[in-house]
């Protein structure tokens, strides 16, 4: 039983290169205590556990009954299986994003969350940067937003398209900013070094209007995470990874030259672990039994956005093909 004395009894099941993160955050993080590791490597497993004197079992069903809250970061295709589980065995469950592979599971998992009254909470990391609260401050009624997050081939997470391993993130912030329905969407994207897409491109339109185009990559040369915003007499740039947001607004008073004056104002942000934040506001959650600043609802959210995201992405290819085949017939045509 959780009281307000105890710590919150967490595990992390996933040993790889995401979990071992979690596991450290949790077992550094005040009100927190880190009980086990589980994942299916026991070698693996007991390297992380030993690090921060917990315990590695190979099977999560091992955790029922000794443990309060766990931060799931296996594979995607495992995240329902496995968090369903969880769920009904009263434990609160942090889920790294992508929730689920599809949109049915997405639903299905926060249904059972709601049935078993526990916290479910989705890993959208930059949710909890301090500039992206800063962005949320700032902006007012976008019309206009353009967003780039690209990264160099890693060869992780290669079981999801670029969709739902990177563009997830800028989906799941601009639908947080606009609190809109999408009304229209078209995509374009190729496989390159997997058999999903690796590269998109999306034009969003929402239902107050707003365009939101979205460029995805994880085979690029560079690493860049960026958010343009227009708005009438406003701009606000935003860098994700260097955590600064420049804002530039019309005064309404004459500038030189006779051009309208401007102001401009630049914002860093770079102190604070987003990790230990999301972390440590799960940890909140649970003790508070209170609704966390990325709910599951959220997540679903994000995972039809992907949805239609991928479905507008196939229809392209399809008519690419079509294409292909009509010009091909052309060519060979006496």
């Amino acid at each position: 039983m959780l009281t307000m004395q105890s710590p919150v009894r967490m595990a992390v099941i996933g040993a790889g290169h995401f979990g071992r993160f979690h596991a450290e955050k949790i077992a550094n993080l005040p009100g927190a205590e880190l009980v086990a590791i589980a994942d299916a490597d026991t070698a693996r497993a007991s390297e992380v556990a030993r690090q921060h004197g917990a315990r590695a079992v190979a099977d999560y069903r091992e955790l029922f009954g000794s443990v309060d809250a766990v931060s799931v970061v296996a594979p995607t295709q495992f995240h329902f299986d496995i968090t369903r589980e969880l769920l009904e065995n009263d434990i609160d469950v942090l889920v790294e994003k992508p929730m689920t592979p599809d949109l049915a599971s997405a639903e299905e998992m926060v249904s059972i969350a709601k049935r078993h009254d526990r916290i479910l909470q989705v890993g959208h990391l930059e949710r909890f940067s301090g500039v992206v609260e800063a962005l949320q401050r700032h902006i007012q009624r976008p019309l206009f937003i353009e967003s780039v997050r690209i990264a160099p081939f890693k060869g992780r997470s290669m079981d999801v398209s670029v969709i739902l391993d990177l563009m997830i993130h800028d989906l799941d912030l601009i639908l947080a900013l606009l609190k809109e329905d999408i009304v229209s969407v078209d995509a374009a994207g190729a496989p390159v070094f997997s058999d999903s897409a690796d590269i998109a491109s999306v034009r969003l339109k929402f239902a107050n209007a707003c365009i939101a185009n979205i460029v995805a990559s994880r085979i690029s040369l560079k690493s860049e995470r960026t958010m343009r915003i227009f708005e009438h007499n406003k701009y606000v740039m935003v860098d994700l990874e260097k955590r600064s947001l420049r804002t530039v607004s019309t005064t309404g008073k004459p500038g030189l030259l006779g051009l309208p004056g401007v102001d401009m104002q630049d914002e860093n942000y770079s102190e604070g672990d987003t990790l230990e934040r999301e972390i440590a506001a799960f940890v909140t959650a649970v003790r508070d039994h209170s609704t966390p600043l990325v709910s599951g609802e959220d997540g679903r959210r994000a995972i039809e956005a992907a949805m239609r995201v991928s479905e507008s992405l196939q229809a392209h290819a399809e008519f690419l093909a079509e294409v292909d085949k009509k010009l091909s017939q052309e060519i060979g045509a006496p």
